[in-house]
This record gives C-alpha cells, sequence and structure tokens, in this order.
C-alpha cells in the first residue's frame, strides 16, 4: 500500500504505465493462474484420484504461442486497456457487452471460489466461522488492490508465487523424510504407481473421462486460449508489459514451465497418499463433520466405523509393507504383493466410504467431498511448526495473488467498458481512477458474498474449472471470429455468441460430456453460427479493421 498509494492516473493505475519486464510478466501470468485452489485443493486432487490432472494443461504450451504471434501485438498496437475495447473495434458495441457481461459474470463467481479456498485454512486451523474468514481474507486483498491498482499486484505477485512455490518445496522434503526408513522415494513411487496415483497420462479416447490425453490436449488448448486470450485477468496481466517482446516472453516461458509446476504440485498429493499408506489418516479429513456426529444421535455408528476404519488400514499398512519389501526384482513375488494391496486399499476405501455416506445421510451443513482439506489436514498433523507457517503463508500467498489481480481486471473491465463507455464519458482522469477504486471495492464484496456459498461445490479445483468452461467457450469463439474471420460482421458473432453460451448449458445439464470438451462446443457453435448467418448477407461490404486483412 505505501509503495503504490501515490498512484495518480487511469493509465497507470489499471496497466502499470505498462513498465513490467518481461520477467515480471510471467511471474504475474503464473501468480495469476496459481490461485490457493492450486495449492490446497490440487494435492487432494491427487490423493483422491491420481495425477491425471496434470492433462489438463496439455494444450497450454500451444495456446501460448498462438497467442503470442497473434494476440499480443494486436492489443498492443491498437492501445487498449481491456480486450473488450478491441470487440467494439472489429464488431460493435453489443458483441463487446456480451463478452463483457461473460467476464464479469465468469470471474466474479471463480474469485469468490478462490477466496473461500483460502478461508478453510483460517477456519479449520483456528476454529472461526467460515463467513467472518472469507471477510477477513478477502477484505485483505481488497485494501491493498484497491489502493495500489495493477502495480501493486505486479510487485506482490512476485514475492507471493516466490513463497508459494519455496513452501511446496520444503513440504515434499518433509513428507520424503517423514516415510518409515524402509520406504525410499523409488519405493513411495512404485506404492503410488500400483494404487494408480502415478496415472499421469490416458490415451483412450472417451468424451465423458474429464481428463485424458485428448481432452487436456484439445480441450486445454481452447480453454487457454480463451483463458489467456479473451479473460482479462490475464490479458492485463501482458497488456502491462513494457514491450511487445516482454509480453510475449511472458506467455512463451509461461507456457513451458506451466506443466512441469503442475506436475510437481499433483505429486506432493501422490506422496501424501502414500505416507498414509503407513501413518493413520483420519476417517475424514474435514474435522467439523465428525465433530457434530460424535456429539449427536449417531455417535455409536461412528465409532463402529471407525473401530473398522482402524483395522482396515491396519491391514492396508501391512500389505504395503510386504509389497515394498518384494521390491522390483522378483517380479512374481511383487505382482502379488501388489495385487493384496490393492485389495487391502479397496476394503479400506469401502470402509471410509460408509463414513461419508453417514455425513451425506446425518449432517446437512457438512462438505461430504473432503478433498479439499486432504493437504491441509497433513500438514497440520504432521509438519512441524515452522513448517505449517510456511504453508500457511503459502495458500495466503496464493490466494492474495489471484484474488488481486482478478479483483484488478474486474474492476479495469467495469470502468473501461461499462462506466466510460455506456454511462458516463469525457469525464477527468481523476473521476476514472476514484470509479476504477470504488469499482475494485464493490466487486470485491460480490467476491466475498459468493465465497460464503462456495462450501456447495465439491472439489475446488474441478469446480473452478468447470465454472470457467461454461463460458470460456463462448468467449474463445467471439475472439477467433474477430482475429481470423474479417468478413464476418456484428449482428452474426453476437448471434453466435447466445447459441454458444446455450449450447454449453445444455451439454452441461443434459448430457455426461467432459467439462474440457464444453471450450470445444462453445467454439465450434459460435463460428459456424456466425458463419452461416454472415453468408445471408453476403453482399455486405468488408470490415474496415485494420487488423483484419
Amino acid at each position: 500500500m505505501w509503495k503504490n498509494h501515490r498512484c495518480e492516473t487511469l493509465h497507470g493505475y489499471l496497466l502499470a504505465n505498462q513498465s513490467a519486464r518481461w520477467y515480471t510478466v510471467l511471474v504475474s501470468i503464473m501468480a495469476t493462474q496459481a490461485s490457493a485452489i492450486t495449492f490446497l485443493s490440487t494435492p487432494g486432487q491427487a490423493y483422491a484420484d491420481g495425477m491425471r490432472f496434470v492433462q489438463f494443461y496439455f494444450g497450454l504450451p500451444f495456446a501460448m504461442i498462438v497467442l503470442a504471434i497473434t494476440a499480443v501485438p494486436l492489443y498492443r498496437r491498437l492501445r487498449v486497456f481491456t480486450a473488450y475495447e478491441f470487440l467494439e473495434k472489429r464488431f460493435d458495441l453489443k458483441t463487446r457487452t456480451l463478452a463483457t457481461v461473460l467476464f464479469l459474470v465468469s470471474r466474479g463467481l471463480s474469485t469468490g471460489i478462490s477466496i473461500y479456498a483460502t478461508s478453510i485454512v483460517l477456519s479449520v486451523l483456528l476454529g472461526w466461522s467460515l463467513p467472518l474468514t472469507n471477510l477477513v481474507i478477502g477484505g485483505l486483498v481488497v485494501v491493498y488492490t484497491t489502493s495500489g491498482g495493477s502495480r501493486a499486484v505486479n510487485w506482490t505477485q512476485s514475492w507471493q508465487f516466490l513463497i508459494a512455490i519455496g513452501g511446496m518445496v520444503a513440504a515434499l522434503a518433509v513428507i520424503v523424510r517423514s516415510l518409515p526408513d524402509a520406504v525410499s522415494l523409488a519405493g513411495a513411487t512404485r506404492v503410488a504407481d500400483q494404487l494408480g496415483r502415478l496415472n499421469v497420462v490416458d490415451f483412450r479416447f472417451d468424451l465423458t473421462n474429464r481428463y485424458n490425453f485428448w481432452s487436456g490436449l484439445i480441450g486445454g488448448f481452447f480453454l487457454a486460449l480463451a483463458y489467456f486470450g479473451a479473460d482479462q485477468s490475464q490479458v492485463g496481466r501482458y497488456l502491462g508489459g513494457r514491450s511487445i517482446e516482454a509480453s510475449r516472453l511472458g506467455l512463451l516461458i509461461n507456457g513451458r514451465l506451466k506443466v512441469p509446476m503442475q506436475f510437481f504440485i499433483l505429486f506432493v498429493g501422490a506422496m501424501v497418499f502414500v505416507f498414509y499408506q503407513f501413518v493413520a489418516p483420519p476417517v475424514l479429513f474435514n474435522p467439523g463433520p465428525l465433530k457434530r456426529l460424535r456429539k449427536g444421535p449417531h455417535a455409536a455408528e461412528l465409532l463402529g466405523i471407525e473401530s473398522r476404519h482402524r483395522a482396515a488400514f491396519e491391514a492396508r499398512r501391512s500389505a504395503a509393507e510386504a509389497f515394498v519389501r518384494t521390491g522390483k526384482e522378483n517380479e512374481q513375488a511383487s505382482a502379488a504383493a501388489g495385487e493384496a494391496l490393492r485389495a487391502a486399499d479397496g476394503s479400506y476405501a469401502a470402509v471410509r466410504a460408509e463414513a461419508v455416506a453417514l455425513v451425506k445421510a446425518h449432517d446437512i451443513p457438512a462438505d461430504a467431498n473432503d478433498t479439499n482439506y486432504v493437504f491441509l489436514s497433513f500438514v497440520l498433523a504432521h509438519l512441524p511448526t515452522g513448517l505449517v507457517g510456511l504453508i500457511l503463508a503459502v495458500v495466503f500467498s496464493a490466494s492474495m495473488s489471484s484474488n488481486s489481480a482478478a479483483l484488478n481486471s474486474l474492476a479495469s473491465t467495469s470502468v473501461v467498458d461499462v462506466y466510460v463507455r455506456l454511462v458516463r464519458k469525457n469525464r477527468k482522469d481523476s473521476h476514472y481512477l476514484a470509479v476504477s477504486r470504488l469499482a475494485t471495492a464493490l466487486w470485491g464484496a460480490f467476491s466475498i458474498a459468493i465465497a460464503m456459498y462456495a462450501n456447495r461445490v465439491g472439489t475446488l479445483i474441478e469446480a473452478v474449472n468447470i465454472l470457467g468452461s461454461l463460458f470460456y467457450g463462448t468467449m474463445l469463439g467471439i475472439f477467433l471470429v474477430a482475429f481470423y474471420l474479417p468478413r464476418v460482421r456484428g449482428t452474426p458473432v453476437f448471434a453466435g455468441g447466445i447459441a454458444g453460451l446455450a449450447s454449453v448449458w445444455a451439454c452441461f445439464a443434459f448430457t455426461s460430456l467432459s467439462y474440457l470438451w464444453f471450450n470445444v462446443v462453445g467454439c465450434v457453435v459460435v463460428i459456424g453460427v456466425a458463419l452461416a448467418l454472415n453468408s445471408s448477407i453476403s453482399s455486405s461490404p468488408r470490415s474496415s479493421f485494420p487488423g483484419s486483412r
């Protein structure tokens, strides 16, 4: 706040005077995408479902190449504050407004979920209520983002991201050292692989499977194109670069680093899973439901489940120790021990499922899906005190970095694309700067309100990506038409946008299609409808937009 409170121009507040070097752009891009959900929920995702979630990012590097070639020079040449200004220059006001509304709704909702992800930490650690924690965490971000704008976001993100990565490296080192003496890192990876937690790549083509090579490469490519090319929370990060080269480098290096980073975070979760093969985990990682059940009429039923849970764990631990002792050399013995381990793990999972069913049946307010609590529970129960503080700092830093960027982008879009364009034109820069600060605070309040209800959405890392996929395909289709189809006019692409949005929501409501494919469906429908309608007015003159040649 102190370094940035003297920001006096709209250009400085929204784009940091376009002074960021390439490494600042890179860190800002990565920190904006790597929210608290990344560091809190992703390890739990690996614990429950293995590492196949990394395939979600397979299309991202290719999207960075496309955007570095097309979007970056175009946005810079037009000297826009937001990506949606470009749409009015290319099409018309209604198309710009449609894309603006889609962004504001999707980003406002996802920011609320991100605030909630951090609130889990304090609520579990200190026993605070979630509403109070949401207010504290969201309020801190609102204060410094409102004060300093984009420069405050960029300056703080560099340190926050370094804290986050350093903390996860330290956590992995402690996890490996905490394994039994007889279990090496190689032995731990064998156990994880045997129980399906190193399932990194799946080449089977299945439209209903959320994470496989093809959904990640194709669906992930479309999602990354939309997120980095049409979502102002990311566009604003590289629009703040001091040159086209700085913005391009930031995007391209992000493309090279993102998949390894996600692999590493998922691997941390897989190692937590292995750790709990040898050290007894709680029957549920979310302690809240267990406390309520112990005080209620179903306490005896819970005690019975916990007794069976301890027995199932001991059987699984014995099977895991036997599997590690066999080693790789004796293939026949290793195969038999692996089969016994899988059977023991299945029995253990069945007992744990009883506890989940009991919570769902008798503990209405609870979050029965406790994947989001796995990593936090491990940290609080098994890491040394100083490292617990570091991991908490990781979660807070990640939350602040992504949420501050989101609030800054929501404010810039609200002011530039709504207020300046539709409400108050030709006012002084100081007036728009004051409105930008007010918009930041209002969007912060909205996101905090959404956070109050985010405990109902299940696994956070999936929820935030599903939410984005309901909007991003449509947004991407509009921008691709703008970039590559110069003969298509505003009304056809606007109709295509409405049709694309409707088709995606229909897929979500009535089909089992994996959400990554929603981005493909929305984009293809927008382009198809726009081309079909535009052909009916083929006599229309060619667009005079300078970037359409």
